[in-house]
């Protein structure tokens, strides 16, 4: 098993849009980045060349500030402020934005190659936000 803990800023891979001659670009411009991290993290390490991979990923998001309590407990979450991040981005267009970025970072020839998929998203209350992922031959 290889575990490779990218540090920044989880963005999905969303459509892409037709900009003319033949060209398509990517609708946000938060996945190139995000993309970019994994695979100079990946390129960090060696792969075996597995014929079925597993992946499992942990999403850290960033909590956004009206979860918060103000003033003296600010530092503090509100009561109501809920447990997991259930709203953007979609789950598996994080998981698509990173199966290419490991791709990228030659993790896998190709991600038809991974058979197991375990994701989730959780809020990064005491870690940076990025992401935890496993990677492990799926036999």
């Amino acid at each position: 098993m290889i575990e490779i803990d990218v540090i920044g800023t989880p963005a999905p891979q969303g459509s892409k849009r037709h900009v003319g001659g033949g060209r398509m670009v990517e609708s946000s411009k938060k996945v190139k980045p995000w993309r970019s991290a994994i695979e100079a993290e990946a390129l960090n390490h060696t792969f075996a060349p597995w014929p079925y991979v597993g992946v499992a990923v942990v999403f850290r998001l960033k909590r956004p500030k009206s979860h918060y309590r103000t003033g003296r407990f600010a530092d503090q979450l509100k009561a109501d402020a809920p447990m997991y991040p259930a709203k953007y981005p979609d789950l598996d267009k994080l998981c698509r934005s990173t199966l290419d970025g490991l791709k990228a970072g030659q993790a896998f020839a190709d991600d038809s190659q991974v058979v197991v998929l375990d994701a989730r998203k959780v809020f990064a209350d005491r870690d940076q936000p990025g992401a935890r992922i496993r990677l492990f031959p799926a036999l």
